[in-house]
């Protein structure tokens, strides 16, 4: 699905939805100079099996090369625990720089020491190669884009607006299902609801793209555009007037009840190292890390 706003200087939009996972990833690219970069992409992986694909990521090349697209940034809102990121395969093939928000070095702490990574895994973000302070302004083509710093669903989510478009990860939902859940480690409930209060403070005008959509109870579509309006008046667990303490009390109560993400431990211990892989062992094998009895 691809949408426009009318404003020349306001960015092409492109998503690609990945039913496995209900992830929704962007190209996001400039109309004048088709400068462009990818949000949030998503790397095929079968539990049950082991095993890695690329169909979803071949999907977004495609789509970079029949538009003649320049990718300058592979960005990633957060360390995401329902998918492997493909940032490092789509840097191979189109480009760009793979870039996080500061904090990742935060989830890192915190997740090196529940997969023992060891004295050898960095801790200090240098797996990407590049990581944005809160606020911080950058661009491509004639797009300017700011940083916002967004914790609460894991310490280190940030928001991306990109001229018009805000791409907010996965701290809200479809005004119709509501925000994400605080309870992974080193998510905080409080955090999330003053980070969804700062995005909701943007303009009601622009257009916020999602990370997820889940199919709220009675609608029988995907969904993952919206605008900043309309979750300040309709969101179901953080629309205007909702005070902090009742969203914490009722984010607490619906996360009590909510089962792991089947994709957590492979997916944060690859995402937190900017989607680099295991090494080979000596077999010629990789292998991912499942600790027990932890999350």
């Amino acid at each position: 699905m691809e949408t426009r706003a009318g404003n020349r200087s306001a960015p092409v939009v492109r998503s690609f939805f990945d039913k496995a996972t209900c992830t929704a990833s962007y190209v996001v690219h400039d109309p004048v100079t088709l400068s462009a970069a990818i949000i949030d992409s998503v790397l095929d992986f079968d539990a049950s099996s082991g095993r890695i694909s690329t169909t979803s990521a071949e999907a977004i090349v495609a789509y970079v090369e029949s538009e003649g697209l320049s990718i300058e940034w592979l960005l990633e809102s957060h360390a995401h625990a329902d998918h492997l990121t493909a940032a490092p395969f789509l840097q191979a093939r189109v480009g760009g720089k793979i870039a996080i928000g500061r904090a990742i070095t935060a989830v890192q702490q915190i997740f090196g020491d529940i997969f023992n990574a060891g004295p050898e895994f960095q801790q200090d973000g240098s797996q990407f190669d590049y990581l944005f302070d809160d606020g911080e302004m950058f661009a491509f083509g004639a797009l300017e884009c700011i940083v916002l710093n967004a914790p609460g669903h894991t310490p280190a989510d940030v928001a991306y607006v990109i001229g018009d478009a805000v791409f907010c990860g996965d701290t809200l939902f479809m005004p119709d299902y509501g925000t994400a859940r605080a309870d992974f480690p080193g998510g905080d409930a409080a955090q999330l609801y003053r980070s969804i209060r700062r995005l909701l403070g943007l303009p009601d005008e622009a257009r916020l793209f999602l990370c997820h959509d889940y199919k709220a109870p009675g609608r029988d579509t995907y969904v993952w555009e919206t605008t900043i309006g309309a979750e300040r008046m309709a969101n179901v667990h953080a629309r205007e007037g909702v005070t902090e303490s009742e969203f914490v009390a009722a984010r607490n109560a619906r996360d009590a009840t909510l089962t792991v993400p089947k994709l957590i431990l492979p997916a944060i211990q690859v995402n937190m190292r900017g989607g680099a892989l295991p090494p080979l062992e000596n077999n010629g094998r990789r292998y991912l890390r499942i600790p027990l009895d932890t999350i």
